[in-house]
């Protein structure tokens, strides 16, 4: 099965949450409601600069598709 590049998510036990789930490489789920980021993957030293860089464009990129989303629905 292929999926998408990332998913909405909601939970009723955090409603104000708003969850983009980013499924490639690397992996993780942002709530944009205070930007925080949990990830899948397991990083070390020797990753920390590359995953400074990577973790700016992830949340731009989960953001700008959020943002493509709720304006779908509200066309």
């Amino acid at each position: 099965m292929g999926l998408p590049k990332f998913i909405l998510g909601d939970n009723s036990d955090y409603p104000n949450a708003i969850y983009v789930i980013h499924t490639e490489f690397p992996r993780f789920i942002i709530n944009l409601e205070d930007d925080e980021v949990e990830w899948f993957e397991d990083f070390d030293e020797d990753d920390e600069g590359e995953l400074e860089t990577e973790t700016a464009n992830a949340i731009k990129l989960a953001t700008e598709f959020y943002d493509n989303e709720i304006s779908k629905y509200e066309e």
